[in-house]
């Protein structure tokens, strides 16, 4: 059983920056061998893909909201994947969680509907 953990949520202003953290953990488990994506859901929102990296070779994706912005990368030692978000914007309000895809190791960008194992998510607040 996977376990993964979301942290590094924050009240933060416009314009500012915030470095999400997801530490995966489980018999087995190396963040390695999965694709990790981030979603987040805003408040009266679909849940919508943010940003994604592919198992193995570490190739990256994002939306075209987080193009430019957003920044996803992995620490193999620590089993960690995370998010660098800069220049934030209100729209950029909500909760993010990292998943993964456990039943068909599927390569980035994978919709919300085909991840499997969630984290709780942390909620970012961007307001002045």
């Amino acid at each position: 059983q996977v376990q993964l953990v979301e942290s590094g949520g924050d009240l933060v202003q416009p314009g500012g920056s915030l470095r999400l953290s997801c530490v995966g953990s489980g018999p087995g488990f190396l963040v390695f061998d999965y694709s990790v994506g981030w979603y987040r859901q805003g408040p009266g929102k679909e849940r919508e893909a943010v940003a994604c990296i592919s198992r193995n070779d570490g190739h990256t994706t994002y939306s075209n909201s987080a193009k430019g912005r957003f920044t996803v990368s992995r620490d193999l030692d620590a089993n960690t994947v995370s998010l660098e978000m800069k220049s934030l914007k209100d729209e950029d309000t909500g909760v993010y969680y990292c998943a993964i895809d456990t039943r068909d190791h599927s390569r980035c960008p994978i919709p919300a509907w085909r991840m499997d194992s969630w984290g709780k998510g942390t909620l970012v607040t961007v307001s002045a």
